[in-house]
């Protein structure tokens, strides 16, 4: 089996350096998946300081998406993208692993 990956959109990429660089931060962008929301788990976003040992790391033009191992699992394969809309700006996560989510695209359902 081919090892999980992820992968962290050009947009995705571009507004994490930008708020990295305004914070002082590292460009390192930590998803992770926490039970709640309304579909049962949810995602989480963070700057991190460094990845940890464990953490699956995939690099999008000079910033790093990290992924600890119980989140991999339910989020591998996805796409981490940045979507601005009518409806505000967000960070998504197109998930082929999710069998529902919600209208609010930040939770979901395997």
């Amino acid at each position: 089996m081919d090892a999980p990956t992820m992968t962290l959109s050009p947009s995705a990429a571009a507004r994490v350096a930008a708020i990295a660089a305004k914070q002082g931060k590292p460009a390192i962008l930590r998803l992770s998946v926490e039970g709640g929301g309304c579909s049962g788990f949810q995602y989480k976003f963070g700057l991190a300081d460094a990845p940890e040992s464990d953490d699956l790391a995939v690099e999008t033009d000079g910033v790093t998406l990290v992924v600890d191992p119980v989140s991999l699992d339910l989020v591998a394969g996805s796409v981490v993208d940045y979507v601005e809309s009518l409806g505000g700006a967000a960070f998504r996560v197109e998930n082929p692993m999710a069998a529902s989510g919600c209208g609010c695209g930040s939770s979901f359902a395997v």
